[in-house]
C-alpha cells in the first residue's frame, strides 16, 4: 500500500470517529476525539437553528438533546447546512414535534447589514 493510500485510510478513520461515532483510530486519544465530535455537533446545531428557527422552536429547551439524537442516528451528515436543517426538521416532524405548515427560514444568516 502506498504512503498516500495509507494516509487516506487513516484520515478516513479519524473522520469516521468524529462524525459517525466510529471507534477512535489507534494512537488517538478517545476522550479528545469525543470532545471534538461534540463540538462539531454543537456547531451544526447552532447553524441549523439559525437556518430553521421553526425547528429550533419546535424542539424547545430539548434542542441540544434532540439534535444530538438526530446527529447520532445518521452515519454521515447531509451535504451542507441547509440540507442538515431540512433533514432535522423532517426528523422532528416524523417524531410529531414539528408543526405542520410551510417552514420559515432566516435568509440573512451570513449577510451583514449595511446601513
Amino acid at each position: 500500500m502506498s504512503e498516500r493510500a495509507r494516509l487516506a485510510r487513516a484520515q478516513g478513520r479519524v473522520v469516521a470517529s468524529l462524525v459517525a461515532g466510529a471507534a477512535p483510530p489507534e494512537g488517538f486519544d478517545a476522550g479528545r476525539l469525543r470532545v471534538q465530535a461534540a463540538a462539531l455537533v454543537a456547531k451544526r446545531r447552532a447553524v441549523v437553528a439559525r437556518l430553521r428557527p421553526d425547528a429550533a422552536r419546535a424542539a424547545g429547551p430539548a434542542l441540544a438533546a434532540e439534535f444530538a439524537a438526530y446527529a447520532t442516528a445518521r452515519t454521515v451528515p447531509p451535504p451542507g447546512y441547509r440540507a442538515d436543517a431540512d433533514d432535522f426538521a423532517a426528523w422532528l416532524g416524523a417524531r410529531g414535534l414539528m408543526p405542520a405548515g410551510k417552514p420559515r427560514r432566516w435568509t440573512r444568516l451570513f449577510r451583514r447589514d449595511r446601513g
